[in-house]
């Protein structure tokens, strides 16, 4: 049985034992897919009673902000940085605020970080809101993606949500949970009514609304350019699923594995898709599948475009539609030999791969020539 599989069939019965309450059980068979896979030291994490229902299972393994400094050395340890190297606004390139903040409302409450750049605005400002891959936070992301600096250089507000550890023990966004799939109720609801209180509070232009995430964040970024296509003017999606593409955390899992097409979208936004052909946690097939659900829902006719591109070694294939004006409505760009991490990214944050092309910008470019 092929690594992948067996972690995955581990996860699933670890599911079933937990719905029985068997929970020591459970514990132990996740901790040992976890060490088998290595994501986890061979001792294990200390042992903690489990929820009756099984949490869903981060395939990621923990950056090293949280690793501590007891982790084991040799191939798969993760060593702990400096902590200055993960601290707010640690970018010298972005030198506006990095300031924290709280939204609730009826769906829950969650905190975040925002970044308002140094220059004067000239008028209401474009917003980007990053949505954090599993075991991430928004500092963390600030730093790996680098995108402070580039809103520097654009005036954009950048809005950084914070999933919290009561909603997902792992910080993954639960992409996967019916609940989570819909307008206005759980997670879609709480992050769309923080994108609206940060526009009314702080300048926020309602035009120039846009969503990006990382797996776990890159799914749920999906799912709000599914459910407000009027808030959000387009959304960018790196390494993440299709909106509607798991209804639980076992058919999440498979989902990882084989691609599903996700749900129609009643109405189509612009999007930009990023995924890397070696990505062997979330199945490159998954971009793709983000890619044809919403080049589906576009509803016109689009011209095609193919281009080859070589960044800092890095191979990668762009496809773009274009409508009728010659503006790019959708793209997607797959990275050749690239694994699960943010195209582009600073090595000072997790889940990077600094080989390019800058996600980053791509996204920004594509993000400021659409507006609602």
């Amino acid at each position: 049985m092929k690594p992948l599989d067996r972690f995955i069939s581990q996860m699933v019965e670890s599911a079933r034992l937990a719905q029985t309450q068997d929970a020591s059980a459970a514990t132990a068979l996740i901790q040992k897919a976890l060490a088998e896979s290595g994501l986890l030291p061979q001792g294990g994490l200390p042992q903690a009673p489990m929820a009756p229902a099984a949490p869903f299972v981060d395939l990621n393994q923990a950056p090293g902000w949280r690793a501590g400094t007891s982790r084991r050395h040799g191939r798969g340890a993760v060593h702990a940085p400096h902590p200055s190297r993960h601290r707010a606004n640690a970018d010298a390139q972005a030198p506006g605020r990095f300031v924290g903040g709280s939204f609730s409302c009826a769906a829950g409450a969650r905190r975040y970080k925002l970044y308002i750049p140094a220059r004067p605005a000239q008028g209401p400002r474009p917003l980007v809101v990053m949505l954090h891959g599993c075991t991430q936070n928004p500092d963390d992301f600030a730093t790996g993606t680098a995108m402070n600096a580039l809103a520097e250089e654009h005036g954009c507000l950048v809005l950084y949500p914070e999933q919290d550890k009561g909603a997902n023990h792992n910080g993954c966004w639960n992409w996967f949970e019916p609940a989570h799939q819909g307008r206005e109720r759980g997670e879609p609801a709480i992050l769309a009514g923080m994108t609206r209180q940060v526009i009314g509070e702080h300048g926020g232009d309602p035009a120039r609304v846009y969503a990006a995430g990382l797996s776990a964040g890159g799914a749920m970024a999906a799912i709000l350019g599914a459910d407000y296509p009027e808030l959000y003017a387009a959304v960018g999606i790196h390494s993440g699923l299709p909106a509607g593409s798991a209804k639980d955390m076992m058919s999440g899992l498979k989902a990882m594995r084989e691609p599903g097409k996700g749900r129609k979208l009643r109405q189509g936004v612009p999007a930009i898709v990023f995924h890397g052909d070696a990505d062997h946690l979330v199945n490159p097939g998954n971009g793709e599948a983000v890619l044809a659900q919403f080049l589906r829902a576009q509803g016109a006719e689009l011209q095609q475009h193919t281009e080859a591109h070589d960044h800092a070694g890095r191979r990668c294939t762009r496809h773009t539609w274009r409508d009728s004006a010659g503006r790019s409505v959708v793209e997607h760009w797959q990275l050749h030999g690239a694994g699960h991490a943010w195209s582009g990214g600073n090595p000072a944050g997790s889940h990077t791969d600094a080989a390019g092309p800058s996600a980053s910008a791509e996204m920004l470019r594509f993000f400021l020539s659409h507006h609602g």
